[in-house]
């Protein structure tokens, strides 16, 4: 198990997108986040969805770490030095996500732990047509363990939540106000209530970032840039993630908006997709660009992503943004332009390394 303050990021990427702003005394820590992380297994190269009392063969499949695993490997590969606590169960599929995070990736999980006796939560994920079906199963560690998070995380410049209607986690007010600026979404409100007021823990963030749907609804409007102004009544900055069309986003302070239209790509599996543009939205802010800058970036590095299959699989690093940046001007019906701040971050001499991290099958050893 790394220590914190030692490990955390010792895997350097090859570009720091903080490099101009940090300073001696900063924290350790450039993002923390907490969840639960899933083994995921996924089916490639099927030409439909499986058919009851049928067998399907895949042409190829992968393995990585998912669930919060999806947008820690994120945060990492983009070079924020990156610290993670969750739950590992103590079998096979548990040792195989802590090696793939902390080795592979270099993601601090030093305030994580694992739990003996109890098995790791697995999703088996097929994707065909641009879509994907999952299975997944899992149970929830044992009562007389503590709760994955504890009640001081480590210092860290920001922190990502995922909110939940009347949920409280007191790990998110101890970040805050320890000067921590905390990024949230939020998921499908099954109450039906579609309240602000049951996301109590909304005044604690600096972003919120739902999808258009969700904003809509928390917002009780039927246009999304009408639900995104809403919403930055609430928070310093809100961004409605808007498909196809790409983001729209709101600073309530200063009154700035942006909107950037998503890159046309076409897309193998979205799993993933929208913690990879967190990942970028958390990092462009992290490293003091202008809004537009943000959203541009935010949505590239989701472009890239479902371009690949898998979620922490697909998640780009500098070497698949610096790929593309590479070959933009092959594709003529991009707004490229929007993009030519990648010239800054990216160093003249700088050449793109092996593409891609997937597995290709399970193989455990102790």
């Amino acid at each position: 198990m790394s220590t914190q303050g030692e490990e955390t990021g010792r895997h350097e990427s090859a570009v720091d997108p903080l490099g101009g702003v940090r300073a001696p005394h900063d924290p350790p820590v450039d993002v923390y986040l907490t969840g639960a992380v899933f083994l995921d297994i996924i089916f490639t190269g099927l030409d439909s969805a499986p058919v009851r009392g049928t067998e399907s063969w895949a042409r190829g499949m992968g393995s990585s770490p998912g669930g919060v695993a999806n947008m820690a490997t994120a945060l990492a590969r983009l070079g924020l030095r990156t610290s993670l606590a969750a739950a590992f169960g103590d079998d096979h599929y548990g040792d195989y996500c802590r090696d793939a995070l902390e080795r592979g990736e270099g993601v601090d999980l030093s305030a994580s732990r694992t739990v003996p006796g109890w098995h790791s939560p697995v999703t088996v994920s097929m994707a065909y047509e641009g879509e994907r079906t999952m299975v997944s199963h899992g149970h929830e560690p044992p009562p007389e363990e503590p709760e994955p998070a504890p009640r001081r995380p480590p210092h860290a410049r920001a922190a990502v939540t995922a909110l939940a209607p009347g949920g409280h986690a007191p790990w998110v007010e101890a970040a805050a106000r320890r000067g921590t600026r905390i990024f949230a979404d939020v998921g499908w409100d099954d109450t039906g209530r579609w309240d602000l007021g049951d996301l109590a823990q909304l005044a604690h963030c600096e972003a919120f970032l739902p999808n258009a749907a969700e904003a809509m609804r928390y917002t009780r409007t039927d246009c999304p840039r009408a639900a995104a102004r809403a919403l930055a009544e609430r928070v310093p900055v809100a961004v409605v993630t808007l498909g196809a069309e790409g983001a729209y986003a709101v600073d309530g302070g200063s009154g700035e908006t942006a909107e950037v239209p998503a890159i046309q790509v076409e897309a193998l599996d979205p799993t993933g997709a929208g913690d990879v543009f967190m990942a970028g939205f958390v990092t462009g802010t992290l490293a003091g660009w202008p809004l537009a800058d943000r959203l541009a970036f935010a949505g590239l590095t989701a472009a890239l992503s479902v371009q690949e299959f898998g979620g922490s699989l697909s998640a780009p690093g500098w070497a698949e943004i610096a790929a593309w940046w590479r070959h933009a001007d092959r594709y003529d019906d991009q707004p490229l332009a929007r993009y030519a701040f990648l010239d800054r971050l990216l160093p003249a001499s700088f050449r793109p390394g092996p593409l891609r991290r997937a597995v290709p099958t399970l193989g455990f050893g102790r």
